[in-house]
C-alpha cells in the first residue's frame, strides 16, 4: 500500500533531512519518493544561509536535495505503520500535515512506455519502476538508498 504525506507548507532542507531519516528507519518502509518544485536556478547566487539546495544525509548516504519537499510518498505493507509515520510527522511537521491513503497506488509498480523510452527493453529492478522522468538524466533525479539487512 502507498500513502502520501502532504505537509501544509513546503519543507526546508533541514526538516526534510530529519524527516526522511526517521521515516527510513522504519522497517516497513519499502520506497520513499519526495515531490515538489525544483529549486530556482538563481539560488546559487544567494548567501549560503539562504540556500536550500544542498547535500543531505539519509540513512548514512549523501543525497543532493534538488526539490523543495511538498509531498512524500511511502510504500509500506502494514497498515499499522501509518500510526508510526504519523508520530514521526507530528515530531517534524508542527504546522500540520495530512496523511492520505485514498488511492491504491501513488507510486507506479508496473513498467510503462516512459520506462521503456528511458531504459529500453532491459529488465530493471522493481525499485526503479515509476522513478523515470523522460526529460532528465536518471542520475540527476533518483537516489537509491540501501537499507541495512
Amino acid at each position: 500500500m502507498d500513502i502520501e504525506i502532504f505537509p501544509y507548507r513546503v519543507l526546508g532542507s533541514d526538516t526534510t533531512e530529519k524527516l526522511l531519516n526517521d521515516l527510513e528507519s522504519l522497517e516497513d518502509v519499502k520506497r520513499t519518493v519526495i515531490q515538489g518544485p525544483r529549486f530556482p536556478k538563481g539560488e546559487a547566487t544567494l548567501p549560503p544561509q539562504y540556500q536550500e539546495r544542498r547535500v543531505i544525509t539519509v540513512n548514512g548516504e549523501k543525497v543532493v536535495l534538488q526539490v523543495k519537499t511538498a509531498r512524500i510518498f511511502l510504500e509500506i505493507t502494514l497498515e499499522s505503520t501509518i500510526d508510526e509515520v504519523e508520530k514521526i510527522c507530528e515530531k517534524h511537521i508542527p504546522f500540520g500535515f495530512d496523511i492520505n491513503q485514498d488511492r491504491a497506488h501513488y507510486i507506479r509498480k508496473q513498467k510503462t512506455v516512459t520506462d521503456r523510452i528511458k531504459y529500453g527493453n532491459k529488465d530493471i529492478p522493481d525499485e526503479l519502476i515509476g522513478m523515470t522522468d523522460q526529460y532528465s538524466k536518471f542520475d540527476d533525479h533518483v537516489n537509491i538508498i540501501k537499507k541495512d539487512d
